[in-house]
């Protein structure tokens, strides 16, 4: 019983340890700190997952100053988040795409993941605002196979 005791709670952490680092939980936790801390915090940890991206500083430091401009006085506040498309290239690569929602209008957050050895890291983020055009896209006839 004792035995048990000692191997339960290893079991559970080790469970709730993996839980975390799935892509999903990465973008829930880089929402959290968005909406709490800032873009600058938001960005700082989501980029903690991928050492690699620290080589690339300046273009952080450009999407952390675009992102301080989606400010209440430019795009108004901020009221969450839809997952918009989950893709999958493997079991590796994962595209996470959220419609983010916005007083003025909603943008798009993208997210791209990649597990090259058991654990999942950024490997892309970008934002943008052509969801608009895209959908008036997505509904022109030539996209519909006509009978």
């Amino acid at each position: 019983m004792n035995k048990l005791k000692l191997i339960l709670p290893i079991v559970l952490f080790s469970l709730t340890i993996s839980a975390q680092n799935q892509p999903k939980d990465i973008a829930d936790t880089f929402f959290n700190d968005y909406k709490e801390k800032g873009a600058d915090v938001a960005l700082d940890n989501l980029y903690k997952t991928n050492n690699w991206i620290s080589r690339n500083g300046d273009a952080v430091t450009q999407l952390k100053s675009q992102m301080m401009g989606l400010s209440k006085d430019f795009i108004g506040e901020y009221y969450g988040k839809e997952l918009i498309l989950e893709k999958r290239l493997s079991d590796s690569y994962i595209l996470l795409s959220y419609l983010v929602k916005y007083d003025r209008q909603p943008l798009r957050f993208t997210f791209q993941f990649y597990k090259p050895n058991g654990e999942w890291r950024i490997q892309s983020f970008s934002y943008d605002g052509d969801i608009d055009d895209e959908i008036v896209e997505s509904a022109k006839l030539y996209h519909f196979r006509l009978n």
